[in-house]
């Protein structure tokens, strides 16, 4: 049988993460890794995910915690996030959460529900690679999202126009951004509600990585400040993604997706077709877990990451040689480099993995347009500061030549 006759033609935008490629080095233990952007597993709060288990399950509400369950998703943890939203400027209910199987699951029905083929998407030049993946499989085009306002609304609609669709909807994380590490600044965030209103388009608020900020003054998220301006989470165009992943644990791949009820009310039908519901035990356990010990762990890994977020600063202030800049985050996971013109970032991986036994993410794979090949991410939030010296002093003599 030829498979390729009978595949649908958005099989053939899906493409494997370098990234989840790049993890399966992991396991050699010569190897230096800068390249997963995940947390730190000798951080994760296991003892109190034991305990949350057992007594889950040996008391009143295992059978509950066995059974199927609504597709909206546990309503203790689901008022539990609602408070959490309001903490943040966003006023909302249970009936404005939507539990997913993490935040990628909330952006590929994001991407189902607004994306036809030859639709456009704006994102950021990088933005996440999993985005991309997420939304490849819709057939959209993409465009450069201009976050500072320098690009008219008419720009942007005759670019789509251009690629056979229409403009439906901006994707961003604001936050310590994944692969950049870069936060958007009010103003910038303000520009982009402006231009949604102008384009009559959603706002997709990917906040993965909102708790882990280090240093800096917090910046409301977009939907927060869409809220301050409209009056009301029914009234706004942004739907924010929220992930357990980067703060509790991401195995038990628990997310939500916030915003205005009718919205909300689609995706909970694109959840019911797509898997029922999220695993109930995982739910009633993370909720207990958060309700427990949420702003205690995060301030440990705020304290954790932010030393080994300086750590890499410095020793990459120490050991790059002239010609290579990179980001200064405020926070999350991430260093974006630049390397000089000319060098390519998947070509420094090959003679990387061979003679330095140092792993990262070339930049192309977060580039719509595989374009930026001189460009690479680091991953500081698995590295111990030993591991960090060496392996940028390694990295910085690769560059050198």
């Amino acid at each position: 049988m030829q498979w390729n006759d009978i595949l649908a033609t958005r099989a053939s935008r899906m493409k494997a993460s370098e990234i989840r490629e790049l993890l399966k080095l992991l396991d050699q233990p010569d190897i230096i890794s800068f390249a997963g952007g995940i947390p730190d597993p000798a951080l994760f709060p296991k003892a109190e995910f034991a305990a949350a288990f057992s007594d889950v399950l040996s008391g009143d509400q295992a059978t509950a915690a066995l059974q199927y369950s609504v597709s909206e998703g546990y309503k203790p943890l689901r008022d539990w996030i609602a408070a959490q939203m309001a903490e943040i400027g966003v006023p909302c209910t249970a009936e404005n959460i939507l539990i997913t199987s993490g935040s990628q699951q909330a952006l590929d029905y994001l991407g189902k529900l607004m994306i036809s083929p030859k639709d456009t998407v704006l994102c950021g030049w990088p933005t996440y690679l999993g985005a991309l993946g997420a939304f490849n499989a819709y057939e959209p085009s993409y465009d450069r999202l201009d976050p500072q306002g320098n690009r008219s609304a008419d720009d942007y609609r005759q670019t789509a126009l251009a690629a056979g669709g229409r403009v439906k909807f901006a994707y961003l994380s604001v936050d310590f951004a994944n692969p950049t590490g870069e936060t958007l600044a009010l103003s910038a965030r303000e520009a982009v509600i402006d231009l949604a209103d102008q384009l009559d388009i959603a706002i997709v608020e990917d906040a993965a990585y909102q708790t882990l900020r280090y240093d800096g003054q917090a910046i409301p998220p977009i939907l927060a400040l869409e809220i301050a301006r409209k009056g009301s989470i029914e009234a706004c165009r942004t739907l924010y993604c929220g992930s357990f992943s980067k703060s509790l644990a991401p195995g038990l791949r628990v997310g939500w997706v916030c915003a205005g009820k009718e919205v909300i009310s689609r995706l909970v039908l694109m959840k019911q077709a797509a898997d029922l519901h999220s695993s109930t035990a995982n739910q009633i356990v993370t909720h207990r877990v958060a309700r427990d010990i949420f702003a205690p762990h995060v301030a440990q890994l705020r304290r954790v990451y932010g030393a080994r977020r300086d750590h890499m600063l410095a020793a990459l202030a120490r050991e790059m040689p002239a010609g290579v800049t990179w980001t200064k985050p405020e926070g999350g996971m991430f260093v974006w480099l630049t390397l000089p013109k000319g060098m390519d970032g998947a070509e420094l991986l090959a003679k990387s993995l061979q003679s330095e036994r140092v792993a990262f993410v070339p930049g192309r794979a977060f580039f719509a347009d595989g374009s930026n090949g001189n460009t690479l991410r680091l991953s500081f939030s698995c590295a111990d500061e030993a591991a960090i010296d060496e392996g940028i002093k390694r990295l910085g003599r690769l560059i050198r030549g």
